[in-house]
């Protein structure tokens, strides 16, 4: 699916401080119903920043206006938190907090774990699970709540292969079936498989934003073309 539906987000002259260091220049960017957008850049490039500022967790200069279409947004990091609690009472507790009744939560916590591969595991504590398997967990848990807006930090980082595919096709599901989706990540070829649209930031700024293939054939004698073939530093820092 392709980001042609309605806008959902906008952002305008968005400048974000930590201190004295400008973490974000003048963001200008568009979120559109039906999106898939991997932010892709070096290490403090502003991708975790970026999203959080999209999300309302970061106080910033500049626009954020949103559509009563937005209104329901998740968050998974990068490092899923998990309550010392079963895989079970982490869904549905977060089913509650949303305010799901009782009984069609539980329904609905069923249908996530299935979907996640993970029933069989919904009395394990959930901070047993291995690392693929909780972020599994989180994909789960957001999905359960049916957001409009879906944001993940480096959803597949320190995965294994194995975990990686399982959570690159629930991520590929959840936006067959309408949900929008902005992923910051290191690894070009999921950005490749998964995404509608490229962003690419540089030092806190938004450099190209673009339809994935035409962003990974367009870029071959510019700067951002050095970093796609490894020209340039991940860590800007």
């Amino acid at each position: 699916m392709s980001g042609t539906g309605n806008c959902l987000m906008r952002l305008s002259g968005l400048r974000l401080r930590y201190g004295a260091v400008l973490a974000l220049q003048d963001i200008e960017l568009e979120l559109r119903q039906g999106d898939f957008i991997a932010i892709i850049g070096a290490n403090g490039s502003g991708k975790t920043s970026l999203l959080q500022s999209m999300h309302g967790l970061l106080v910033h200069e500049g626009r954020r206006e949103m559509t009563a279409a937005a209104a329901r947004q998740v968050m998974v990091f990068q490092r899923p938190f998990m309550l010392r609690l079963s895989v079970w009472w982490n869904l549905r507790l977060a089913l509650c907090l949303a305010g799901l009744p009782w009984r069609a939560g539980a329904e609905r916590a069923r249908q996530a774990l299935q979907r996640a591969g993970l029933f069989g595991l919904r009395d394990r504590p959930a901070r047993q699970l291995s690392g693929g398997q909780q972020q599994r967990l989180a994909l789960a848990r957001a999905w359960a709540v049916r957001p409009d807006l879906l944001f993940l930090d480096e959803p597949t980082a320190n995965l294994d292969p194995s975990a990686k595919n399982e959570v690159e096709a629930l991520l590929a599901a959840f936006h067959a079936e309408g949900m929008t989706v902005v992923m910051s990540t290191h690894n070009l070829g999921q950005a490749k498989r998964l995404a509608s649209r490229v962003v690419y930031l540089e030092s806190g700024r938004l450099i190209a934003d673009q339809p994935t293939r035409k962003f990974f054939d367009a870029h071959v004698d510019d700067r951002t073309g050095q970093f796609l073939k490894g020209e340039l530093k991940w860590d800007l820092q």
